[in-house]
């Protein structure tokens, strides 16, 4: 009986089709590492920003906004010397659906957004060039990109500490 299967097996598998592979295109990656950089003028590339302490009834319902505040990333020694330059805030376990960021502390119904001082908010988290970032002009070597930090109310603003925080990196559009 078990000669007669594994004939069977051996019989099927000399039937079967064997698979066949041909080479139909080709892919070609390209890419470009480059040797653009600046140095962070103060060496620690980590900033802290201190939001001014407001009312629960400033941020009383969905959309109100509180307290936007300013802080810069203050560039030197970049390589080129001119061009431009801006911020890429990157995703990461604090960046949220709303291009916000989460509040680790214990105010409830809070996020944090980012804005350019011209007041556009910054889609955190977004793709290169899909954040709205602004960009700035390098002039001999330096430059500073200044965007705000302010209170974003997701509901009924509950009190509380608010604490986050996003990675960034430097982008020559």
């Amino acid at each position: 009986m078990q000669k007669s299967i594994i004939a069977s097996f051996l019989a099927i598998a000399a039937l079967a089709p064997a698979a066949a592979f041909a080479s139909d295109g080709t892919i070609t990656i390209n890419g470009t590492v480059t040797a653009q950089t600046c140095t962070i003028n103060g060496g620690s590339p980590n900033l802290a920003v201190t939001l001014p302490t407001v009312s629960t009834s400033a941020l009383a319902s969905a959309g109100q906004t509180a307290a936007p505040t300013p802080f810069t990333i203050a560039l030197t020694a970049c390589n080129p010397n001119s061009g431009n330059v801006r911020a890429f805030f990157e995703t990461g376990s604090n960046v949220l659906a709303t291009r916000r960021l989460k509040n680790n502390g214990t105010a409830t119904n809070l996020e944090i957004g980012l804005l350019n001082t011209d007041n556009t908010p910054i889609a955190i988290g977004a793709a290169s060039g899909a954040q709205g970032t602004s960009s700035v002009a390098i002039s001999s070597g330096s430059a500073n990109l200044t965007y705000m930090a302010q209170y974003v109310a997701t509901g009924t603003v509950g009190a509380g500490t608010v604490t986050t925080s996003v990675t960034y990196s430097i982008e020559f559009p």
